[in-house]
């Protein structure tokens, strides 16, 4: 008996251990696709140098960050800068605005970016539908400082084009941009025009995989133009669709930093000061790195629960999700 479980075990081993056959094969593969490995090299070392290094400086999260000390000379606090963001009285309404300003972006968002993708997906004529392609792309290389711009210019209470439209039939005066009330439409109107363009090329990408045999077969069965919507277009998107979702609810916490801090002013703070604007104005203004490097942390940790747990229910609800 102790004879076989020795050959058993030996045999195992065997299976577990490279043998030379293999790590010439492993060598042949590298030397034959090593052009296609050369070119990956700039990806990692990007991802590793901004990416994965960075993230030892998460440990001033848990130190009172001393610029002078430097991050291994601060001294440890542990959880303590949590607990400053949790005690904080602007917490609450933090991230109320946070996932406000999210979920509003992914009700009103996404479903345009699928419209649009539709509607151009069922042009015939091409120099037409590139048209309107370009127009709708355009605006997605746009800074968020020109779509300030362009916003002010329309909506500015003394000389906007809007505004003074307003004024001049109901000689009343339109200040929208610090109405409270307008804040949170304005933001997501203008982040519809800047970004549905760009969205809808992901839905037509996914859109030109699907097989036009099941459409023709569609057609001799008698289906309509809206019964292949359903039934074949639909679906042939869901899995994109819900893969979107997921990096979507992921970020929840990211209400978009850029946009808000350049639309932000102090009569709007209540309904439109995030998170990411807090953490600007005590980390870099005010220079309390570690603060700041908590709150990320925790954005950190929550997005990645989120991202697990969408993906778990997609997966049950018969979608692939990410992995």
């Amino acid at each position: 008996m102790s004879t076989q479980n020795a050959v058993a075990a030996n045999t195992t081993t065997k299976t577990k251990t490279p043998s030379r056959k293999d790590k010439i094969s492993i060598w042949k593969a590298l030397i034959r696709y090593r052009w296609l490995y050369l070119m990956m090299v700039p990806g990692i070392a990007y991802y590793l140098v901004f990416h994965y290094v960075p993230m030892g400086g998460l440990l001033i999260a848990f130190k009172k960050y001393n610029l002078v000390k430097g991050i291994w000379g601060s001294e440890w606090v542990g959880f303590a800068n949590f607990k400053t963001v949790f005690d904080s009285p602007d917490f609450p309404n933090l991230i109320r605005n946070t996932l406000l300003i999210s979920i509003y972006r992914i009700l009103f968002n996404m479903l345009p970016d699928v419209l649009l993708a539709l509607i151009l997906n069922e042009i015939r004529v091409q120099w037409f539908k590139k048209a309107i392609q370009t127009v709708t792309y355009g605006p997605y290389f746009l800074s968020w400082v020109i779509v300030y711009g362009l916003t002010f210019s329309f909506l500015a209470p003394d000389a906007g084009l809007i505004s003074t439209w307003w004024r001049d039939h109901t000689g009343e005066t339109l200040n929208l941009l610090t109405d409270k009330d307008w804040f949170r439409p304005i933001i997501i109107l203008t982040d519809i025009w800047k970004s549905t363009g760009f969205g809808a090329i992901i839905y037509l990408a996914a859109l030109a995989t699907i097989n036009q045999e099941l459409y023709e077969a569609a057609v001799v069965d008698g289906a309509g133009r809206w019964r292949q919507l359903w039934h074949i277009t639909l679906p042939g998107i869901r899995e994109v669709f819900v893969l979107l979702l997921i990096l979507r609810i992921g970020h929840i916490l990211d209400a978009g930093f850029d946009q808000i801090y350049i639309f932000l002013n102090a009569r709007v703070y209540e309904v439109g000061d995030i998170i990411d604007t807090w953490v600007f104005r005590r980390g870099i203004e005010q220079l309390d790195f570690s603060v700041a490097a908590a709150v990320n942390f925790f954005k950190s940790v929550i997005g990645f629960v989120l991202v697990i747990t969408a993906n778990k229910i997609a997966k049950k609800l018969g979608g692939s999700g990410i992995w």
